[in-house]
């Protein structure tokens, strides 16, 4: 196998995609929480977890805070 058919790593700046499967219920629940924080249901998941993980001590240590809100600044 050649360098150029290696599998690329991610960098750490990449964010990883995971599918998760929900109960309709949940799911429907989530959005309508995400959309009453102006938040996308992905954003939201993401603030749950860190919040659950900073309850229970498993804050990862190096773990950047999350994005910004809104579009990126244009450059």
């Amino acid at each position: 196998m050649s360098p150029q058919d290696e599998p690329q790593r991610p960098t750490a700046r990449e964010r990883k995609a995971v599918l998760l499967r929900l109960d309709p219920a949940v799911h429907d629940a989530l959005a309508r929480w995400a959309a009453d924080d102006l938040r996308s249901l992905n954003a939201q998941v993401d603030k749950l977890l860190r919040e659950a993980l900073e309850r229970a001590g498993r804050t990862p240590a190096g773990l950047r805070p999350p994005r910004p809100r809104g579009r990126p600044r244009a450059q």
